[in-house]
């Protein structure tokens, strides 16, 4: 039964990154011509291509399961936490720290 929902859940992934790949053409067919003198529409292929490469450089798609998103949150969550748990006076020190630029930080 896992395997079956995991086998799901990868076919629904790869419908939907194509999906995904058909708006990136419907948008870049849509805006860059007309912004732009010169510039060519693409074809499905082109827009799946341009996808990937934001991918490799810009690093998106990132899911919050596995190993991306889990420890990252909870270090946010704890720095907001520990801020909450201040007093005003200790907030307004924090703040009064961090405003200082680096060099004349105190340790």
């Amino acid at each position: 039964m896992k395997y079956t929902w995991m086998r799901w859940m990868k076919g629904l992934m790869l419908v939907l990154f194509a999906a995904l790949a058909a708006v990136v053409m419907w948008l870049w067919n849509w805006v860059m011509p007309a912004l732009f003198q010169g510039v060519q529409v693409i074809d499905y292929w082109h827009a799946l291509g341009l996808l990937v490469l934001c991918r490799i450089l810009f690093g998106g798609f990132r899911g919050h399961g596995g190993g991306h998103g889990g420890w990252h949150g909870h270090r946010h969550w704890y720095k907001w936490q520990k801020l909450n748990d201040m007093t005003p006076e200790e907030r307004e020190q924090f703040f009064q720290h961090r405003r200082r630029p680096f060099g004349q930080r105190e340790q």
